[in-house]
């Protein structure tokens, strides 16, 4: 057990946990909730495979209590969450490809669908200088209200193409480890056209964790994390989940709903699409004021104009 492990226990055990801390804990649960892990299956390799998917999910896709075509499922296992999004978008698929699995624009654009997240306060691609001609994707994670980036934890993703062919992608956003015992961390996404104006996507958002990761998402789930829900029922009580899993189908959602408000902005004139997009990002989010409200809205729009201006320079 490391040294952070033992000081959570300690805290537990004595039944009065010291201000900072809860502060160190709330933070990491940041990470806990901003980011992905574990290596699983994380896609289908090839067209047929996902339209396969598309084919088995047709009914769920058709009736669902998200009143969009959008299928949710997440899994926990003792050191990994896991949450999955299959859905339908109203954009061709040449859009999607060419916004999101570009070798020169698409580290940077994901970097302005992920800075539409709450926790999200920093996110600057750059090109890696070991010739592979590789991007990675700085990104810090915070609280879910304006702070200074010494604040924050900050986290490397290596951006990579899995699979590029014309009629099917798969892009893989990937970091070993992060603070406090995280580690393989990934957002995949993999997309095939439907027809000529919609696609079929599926989102994956993973990440495991150790001992330090545990204790601390047990206290958080104990406190301030104790009446947040996801969007599964549960097969006991017949209410929403709680705990873990209630976690990672929250910010599953919010990474689908960034997605979908960046690729709905690509179609207005540069200079409204921020604007755009972070309207479209929280009203979605509004639909679902039991797992996503957080902030109003005019605190959350002025604080991603800050943001967003953060991140046009390296940090």
């Amino acid at each position: 057990m490391d040294l952070f492990a033992q000081r959570i226990t300690m805290r537990i055990s004595s039944g009065h946990a010291s201000r900072r801390m809860r502060a160190l804990t709330a933070r990491f649960m940041l990470v806990l909730a901003c980011v992905i892990p574990i290596k699983p299956s994380f896609g289908a390799d090839t067209e047929a495979a996902l339209r396969d998917t598309y084919q088995s999910l047709a009914p769920q896709l058709a009736n669902n209590p998200f009143h969009r075509p959008l299928h949710l499922d997440s899994t926990e296992a003792p050191d990994a969450l896991k949450g999955d999004i299959y859905a339908v978008v109203d954009y061709p698929f040449a859009t999607v490809n060419g916004a999101l699995n570009d070798p020169a624009k698409g580290p940077e654009n994901w970097c302005d669908v992920l800075i539409l997240h709450l926790n999200i306060k920093y996110c600057h691609a750059t090109t890696t200088g070991n010739g592979s001609g590789g991007s990675t994707l700085n990104v810090n994670l915070g609280k879910k209200v304006e702070e200074k980036l010494s604040s924050t934890f900050r986290v490397t993703f290596d951006y990579r193409m899995d699979v590029a062919r014309a009629d099917y992608f798969r892009v893989d956003l990937s970091a070993d480890k992060g603070p406090m015992s995280t580690k393989d961390y990934h957002i995949v996404l993999e997309a095939v056209a439907i027809d000529s104006t919609h696609t079929f996507i599926h989102l994956t958002y993973s990440y495991g964790y150790g001992t330090a990761g545990r204790l601390a998402m047990k206290t958080y789930l104990a406190t301030i994390g104790s009446d947040k829900v996801g969007f599964s029922k549960s097969a006991d009580s017949g209410g929403y989940i709680g705990g873990v899993r209630g976690l990672v189908e929250r910010n599953t959602m919010r990474y689908y709903l960034a997605i979908d408000a960046y690729l709905a902005s690509l179609s207005l004139p540069a200079g409204q699409r921020l604007d755009a997009r972070l309207n479209r990002w929280f009203d979605a989010t509004e639909a679902y004021p039991r797992q996503l409200h957080e902030v109003e809205k005019d605190d959350y729009i002025q604080m991603k104009h800050h943001e967003y201006q953060r991140q046009q320079t390296a940090q």
